[in-house]
């Protein structure tokens, strides 16, 4: 691959530089038609857009034509400045690079999937007798079968209930299971087969295993007629409480076959694609269909490229295709992508997304039958969810402009963050940041601050307060120093009255930032919820009248920043519980603290055990035994 790029401004005859179409265009002399990925820049070296072409010096000779192009594409000529150029070797090539750089550019006016996390699958080890199932997240690394993706973790968590119920397979994890003595409250509860104590066989638990796959894989009837008839078998022979069992373990597979929602019948697995556009606004929904059963569905909001607020974005098949291409970037395709548009490049896509997933992916926009009312159906929800979405955006915007209207700001907010610190007497401190703007709460933007500072007294909020709020504002300063980005707040809000406000307005001026707005939300008489007292600098403080809306809102915003505090100390607090002397140990990561743990009981017996002990243990070498040894044995 390689990169014929001009970091030059284009200048005329005179001097000064290109712009628009006469920019675009004086690049056409240095082109071929070599396949490749294009970058647009304005005045300040901004990425305005990021696009691949099959032939480079085709497609840029039709940004240099001033006619024939959609306002949003106009628009974005007009600002361009600069150009730059990577050639690849095929377009499949130029597509993927292209949206590679979109998600890690984010430019302006393209097409952005701004929901990047992974779906959660179930999983069945692979590595044990008696595999575990669980709920799985992320890289499939780990030897096993894995089945999804699920549409959301609580989705996964109740399917893995029903399985439990119908195969009763383990869920404790290895170190658990190898350490049990006595069957565990799952056994008592009919959960779990009690394989750890050897209330199963290998042989048997094996079967039910392989049970639990041909569910997962959509072979469900043949397994509801055994059960039916192991029930009638144990009937026949009066053992009814053991019938009841087979009883109650077909019912939890029927209410596992329900739950999964509209089960198609001649689509074994694909992902429906719906789009829907209003109003310069994109609602994608995405159902999964695994093993011919529905296993939910999420809805996502693409960013449209409009370049502007009011401004018409790109088409539906523009949304769709960049829409495709990124969602898929993380994540393997399925056999079969139904989408709802046409998109410009579908043989292009569909061989993108072979080469991800290393086999045939069938993309199609279905016309007809059963394939066409899964669309529809998509698309009915995408439809209803973008209403939902555009009415929740027009009560935010509505209460933003009710915020500036109470705090005297210049401008409706587009950026408010909330501070709060969560200790117990100054122990495993933690301050937190949440985010706030048009569309609601940013929780890819919340921010966790451990507290480093050695010097602060234990429950000094001030000092705890002044290094969250430099560390925060000192980063932004170093990343961000011309504010170009979105990451600078319009809006802080402080838990506390006068006194906190003043301090923090002293931290951030010691940053060098005076400029942001902030205030301070403390509780008003008796400490009553509806009664809290506003203050700023330099103003007397004031309250708000009991029913407004902004106060619900602050009140809101205080309580999510509350909320994740408190969440951020409990689990720092409950991993410092969990920590073992083994932590500090050189080579020692969680799999051999489990073995250690298992062979000897408790970090205290480890660290008493003698040399030869320690060589003994599965995955300690004799290496590493030595380097345990004297650890334990320098501390004394």
């Amino acid at each position: 691959m390689t990169d014929p790029e001009n970091t030059d401004f284009p200048l005329d005859e005179t001097g000064q530089p290109l712009i628009g179409h006469a920019c675009v265009h004086s690049y056409l002399k240095t082109l071929d038609n070599s396949p490749g990925v294009y970058r647009m820049l304005d005045e300040t070296g901004k990425i305005l857009y990021v696009g691949k072409a099959r032939s480079l010096k085709k497609r840029v000779s039709n940004y240099a034509n001033p006619n024939g192009h959609t306002p949003r594409i106009l628009r974005m000529i007009s600002q361009t400045r600069r150009m730059m150029f990577l050639t690849t070797r095929t377009e499949t090539e130029a597509l993927l690079l292209e949206q590679n750089l979109i998600k890690q550019l984010k430019p302006h006016f393209n097409v952005l999937l701004r929901d990047d996390k992974s779906f959660p699958m179930i999983m069945l080890t692979g590595h044990h007798d008696f595999p575990q199932i669980k709920k799985h997240r992320g890289a499939r690394k780990a030897k096993g079968d894995y089945f999804g993706p699920f549409a959301s973790g609580g989705a996964v968590n109740r399917t893995l209930n029903q399985l439990q119920r119908v195969f009763m397979l383990r869920d404790c994890s290895d170190s658990m299971f190898n350490s049990r003595t006595r069957p565990c409250l799952q056994y008592q509860i009919k959960r779990c087969t009690g394989p750890c104590c050897g209330k199963i066989t290998t042989e048997d638990y094996a079967a039910t295993v392989k049970d639990a796959r041909d569910f997962l894989q959509g072979r469900s009837s043949n397994i509801q007629a055994s059960l039916a008839k192991e029930m009638q078998a144990a009937s026949d022979a009066m053992e009814f409480e053991r019938a009841a069992a087979f009883r109650d373990r077909i019912n939890a597979l029927t209410q596992v076959q329900q739950a999964q929602g509209i089960n198609p019948q001649n689509v074994a697995e694909a992902d429906i694609i719906a789009l829907h556009m209003e109003g310069g606004q994109a609602c994608v929904q995405v159902f999964f269909i695994r093993a011919n059963q529905n296993w939910g569905n999420k809805d996502f909001y693409p960013r449209t490229g409009q370049g502007g607020e009011g401004n018409e974005g790109a088409d539906p098949g523009e949304v769709l295709q960049a829409f495709v291409t990124q969602f898929y970037d993380n994540r393997e395709p399925p056999r079969m992508v139904l989408i709802s548009n046409a998109v410009d490049d579908p043989d292009l896509v569909a061989e993108a997304l072979a080469q991800k997933a290393g086999r045939k992916v069938e993309v199609s926009v279905p016309q007809r039958g059963e394939r066409a009312d899964l669309v529809d159906n998509a698309m009915r929800n995408a439809r209803e969810s973008l209403a939902r979405k555009m009415a929740e955006t027009a009560t935010q915007a509505k209460l933003l402009r009710g915020v500036a209207e109470a705090f005297d700001l210049k401008a409706p907010p587009k950026r408010i963050e909330a501070y709060d610190n969560s200790h117990i007497q100054g122990a495993h401190a933690v301050g937190a940041m949440i985010v706030a703007g048009p569309e609601g709460y940013m929780k890819s933007q919340y921010r966790k601050f451990n507290i480093k500072g050695d010097d602060l007294t234990p429950g000094d909020d001030f000092g705890m307060m002044k290094e969250v709020m430099t560390r925060r504002f000192k980063r932004l300063q170093k990343e961000d120093p011309n504010r170009e980005t979105d990451a600078w707040p319009d809006l802080l809000l402080i838990d506390g009255g006068a006194g906190q406000v003043s301090a923090v307005r002293e931290i951030m001026k010691e940053c060098g930032v005076e400029d942001i707005a902030m205030v301070g939300v403390a509780k008003g008489v008796d400490r009553d919820h509806g009664k809290e007292e506003f203050y700023r600098t330099g103003k007397r403080p004031f309250a708000l009248q009991r029913n407004d809306p902004v106060l619900y809102f602050i009140q809101r915003l205080r309580d999510e920043v509350h909320r994740f505090a408190i969440g951020t100390h409990r689990a720092k607090r409950s991993k410092a519980i969990g920590a073992t002397p083994l932590d500090e140990v050189a080579g020692v990561g969680a799999t051999r603290k489990r073995a250690l743990l298992a062979h000897f009981g408790s970090a205290k017996a480890v660290s008493r055990a003698g040399l030869e002990d320690l060589k003994a243990v599965d995955g300690i070498s004799n290496a590493l035994a030595e380097v345990i040894y004297g650890h334990f044995h320098e501390k004394g």
